[in-house]
């Protein structure tokens, strides 16, 4: 069975964009987006909002860049080979090979999909994210702690939910920011 897994960069105050959706303070250096990299080869599948999805397509076409660091060609080519479900409403096609449209968040098909999957499904955006942890679904954080404060906007974690953490790992980079890891099951 596989893991479903939350992973993010925040701020210290806990959010992934500012109150005016900036989010240029989370752009990771090296040292953090290959550690990335790293976690991200065991993902098979990722779970996206559209809003998520319109940010993280742009991996699609982003190896052909000629000047593209070798960190980002590396994730480039991490996220092209993931299948990819977009949850939403409104998004009438997709513009990335390997993914599918669904119409809503079914708890009971997330379930199925991790009873069946081979690898780790990543869920991405802190408004699907939401669901899973309402639904018991999540069973890891990977939470990136970058050390800025914005003062609101759009918060990492779900309000309204309450989880016991199980603090598995830590770890310090260079510019100031923090891993943690998390497992759900405690």
């Amino acid at each position: 069975m596989a893991n479903l897994i939350y992973s993010t960069i925040m701020s210290l105050d806990g959010y992934i964009a500012d109150k005016d959706g900036n989010l240029g303070w989370a752009a990771p250096e090296e040292e953090v987006h290959a550690f990335v990299n790293d976690l991200e080869r065991k993902v098979g599948s990722y779970l996206y909002g559209r809003r998520m999805y319109e940010v993280m397509r742009y991996w699609e076409t982003a190896h052909a860049l000629t000047d593209l660091p070798p960190v980002e060609q590396d994730y480039a080519q991490i996220w092209r080979a993931a299948d990819k479900v977009v949850y939403s409403r409104t998004l009438e096609t997709v513009s990335s090979t390997r993914t599918r449209i669904e119409r809503s968040f079914d708890p009971e098909a997330v379930g199925q999909m991790m009873a069946h999957a081979e690898r780790d499904i990543s869920v991405g955006g802190p408004d699907l994210a939401a669901q899973a942890f309402r639904a018991g679904l999540v069973d890891e954080c990977h939470l990136f702690v970058t050390p800025v404060v914005v003062g609101g906007g759009k918060r990492s974690l779900p309000r309204n939910v309450r989880l016991e953490l199980e603090l598995l790992n830590e770890r310090r980079f260079g510019g100031g920011v923090v891993h943690l890891h998390y497992s759900t099951r405690t």
